[in-house]
């Protein structure tokens, strides 16, 4: 039941042992007693992913990167306690079954949802898609609908009102990923003490309060490859919290490009580049708008916010590779983007 396609031998870095595993999990899960097939799924800058197959049931591990990581960021905890209730509320994300804190088992903590079958887009549209013209916008709109409708689900019918506190979100954010930016930095960058400032200075009030999935994102979802206006899962839940609803669509718009968009930002972008089918951004918040009826007339501040954000996810990502603690070649470029994001963050704050 493998599919090779979407995994591949796991890393030689990233490796554990599957046999100590394997004694780990025998009997707490359906099939689980069978003989246990471990591969990688290769996407991915932060959180390691693998394919446990037992022949008869696939399920998915999730544990934090090598290296000392923000414990914040990569909070395996958090995600499962959000999987193992939120797919009752909300069908795009799979159900989790087990988290295990013993890192004795494989070297850290994780937990084991699901498996969903589908197609995730990253920098080029799968051949399926590629052959439908308007792949593209269907896409996009599945993509906005989507984070709509979880913005609107019920956080306290299904048990997750104590995931955060809501008020003073926002403030809390900017602070957050300015000390991440200091732990991280390699150089100071002064468009980013900017861009800071500037965010300080133009705070605008909350639109009201919503789960929030914290790394939204078109290479976060998967698609149904008969149909790409159709979404089957959405995935990487370890930042969701309650906080402001359009930090998500702010984070969103940083992760989009456009065919206009310098080559640094196209670069970063995660998404088929080039491509004049996909909403623009302003047709994404026109449509996330129309479908969640919230105000958006204060999202240039929350595209700024995600684009600094964004720079210190660049940033730490980039010093773990910088000292060593991962040896993926994918993130020797990361360095040189830093400074680029950052303008690029300033930019958008004083256009």
């Amino acid at each position: 039941m493998t599919n090779a396609k979407d995994t591949i031998e796991v890393r030689q870095d990233e490796r554990f042992d599957e046999t100590k595993l394997a004694a780990y999990l025998h009997g707490r899960l359906p099939g689980s007693t069978q003989p246990l097939t471990v591969r990688q799924f290769g996407g991915g800058a932060a959180n390691l992913t693998y394919l446990l197959d037992y022949g008869t049931h696939q399920y998915v591990l999730r544990r934090p990167p090598l290296g000392p990581v923000a414990q914040s960021a990569h909070d395996m905890a958090r995600e499962y306690k959000v999987l193992s209730v939120l797919y009752k509320a909300f069908p795009y994300a799979p159900r989790a079954f087990l988290y295990c804190d013993d890192t004795a088992v494989i070297g850290s903590n994780f937990f084991v949802m699901e498996r969903r079958q589908g197609v995730v887009v990253r920098r080029s549209l799968p051949p399926a898609f590629a052959a439908m013209p308007d792949a593209p916008r269907r896409m996009s709109e599945a993509l906005v609908d989507a984070l709509a409708a979880f913005h609107a689900v019920d956080y306290q019918s299904i048990g997750l009102g104590d995931l955060g506190e809501p008020d003073g979100f926002i403030e809390r954010q900017i602070e957050g990923w300015c000390k991440r930016w200091h732990a991280a930095k390699t150089a100071d960058v002064a468009a980013m003490d900017a861009v800071y400032a500037w965010l300080k200075a133009n705070q605008p009030p909350s639109t009201g309060h919503s789960l929030v999935h914290n790394d939204y994102k078109l290479d976060n979802v998967m698609l149904d490859p008969a149909d790409p206006g159709r979404l089957v899962a959405i995935f990487d839940w370890d930042m969701c919290t309650l906080g402001d609803p359009l930090n998500d669509l702010g984070a969103l718009l940083c992760y989009w490009t456009e065919p206009t968009d310098p080559p640094y930002f196209q670069a970063m972008a995660m998404m088929p580049t080039g491509n004049k089918g996909f909403l623009t951004r302003q047709e994404l918040v026109d449509r996330y708008a129309a479908k969640s009826g919230r105000s958006v007339s204060n999202i240039r501040f929350y595209h700024t916010l995600g684009l600094y954000r964004l720079t210190v996810i660049i940033a730490q990502i980039y010093i773990r590779y910088h000292r060593g603690q991962t040896q993926d070649q994918r993130f020797a470029a990361f360095g040189p983007m830093i400074p680029l994001m950052a303008q690029a963050a300033l930019e958008v704050a004083t256009e």
